[in-house]
């Protein structure tokens, strides 16, 4: 109370971040809470989508107790497995990406949040070119549509993270030093499968197995940039 009797004036409120045309919605609050859920949501079902395509084998009355029959007919489901469990490792590798950068974030604005939905349109509609391979594993264009996916996906994330570190939503800004060498770790991924798409019409399996050149790639980042990878995983995951 004042001496005139009359109640204190509250305190203003604590400011915060803002910029005209932006709604943050920071790290410590629901709609924060509810981008990343509905991300992890959203690679839930396109993950579990993958194995769908796989239908148990359907043995004539007279096969269903013949051995042979059965693994004959397994056999058929081969390159469907493949298809499945490389597209649920690819997509598990950009999650794991996903999932550290967003705990890096201090906030999210509304430009943020709708490129995250394009990037996870993406992400859902990975299960077609990864049924198509499974089928057609030996057409160029099967592995084509998958690679460009792939392309699709990780060129969001390289988008998302130079945006982040330009409208400053990180906890912690990342220098120029760190900074550069995140965006070439981004980008390895699209280089890769770019590579792969003109391999795909000299051999499909050749250009499946180069996805796979982005293993050794990952060690040779701090030989170019001067970070070394568990240095820059620390940083970039905030």
């Amino acid at each position: 109370m004042t001496s005139a009797g009359q109640p204190e004036p509250e305190p203003p409120p604590a400011a915060q971040p803002h910029r005209p045309g932006w709604r943050y919605r920071h790290g410590d609050g629901l709609e924060f809470d509810r981008v990343a859920f509905f991300s992890d949501a959203v690679y839930a079902i396109a993950m579990t989508l993958l194995i769908v395509p796989i239908e148990v084998p359907d043995l004539p009355t007279r096969d269903a107790d013949n051995v042979a029959a059965m693994w004959a007919a397994i056999e058929e489901l081969f390159p469907g497995l493949f298809s499945f469990f490389l597209a649920f490792w690819l997509l598990g590798r950009f999650w794991l990406a996903h999932h550290g950068f967003v705990s890096s974030l201090g906030a999210v604005n509304r430009t943020f949040i709708a490129m995250n939905l394009v990037y996870l349109a993406f992400v859902a509609s990975l299960p077609f070119p990864s049924a198509l391979l499974g089928r057609y594993g030996s057409n160029p264009v099967s592995v084509v549509l998958f690679a460009s996916s792939l392309v699709l996906v990780s060129t969001m994330e390289t988008v998302m993270l130079v945006y982040s570190h330009r409208a400053d939503l990180r906890r912690t800004p990342l220098g120029i030093r760190l900074f550069r060498a995140g965006v070439i770790d981004s980008v390895k991924p699209t280089v890769v499968f770019l590579i792969s798409i003109p391999l795909a019409f000299v051999s499909t399996t050749l250009a499946m197995l180069f996805w796979l050149i982005g293993i050794p790639l990952t060690a040779l980042i701090g030989r170019f940039t001067g970070v070394k990878a568990d240095e820059l995983r620390t940083n970039l995951e905030g």
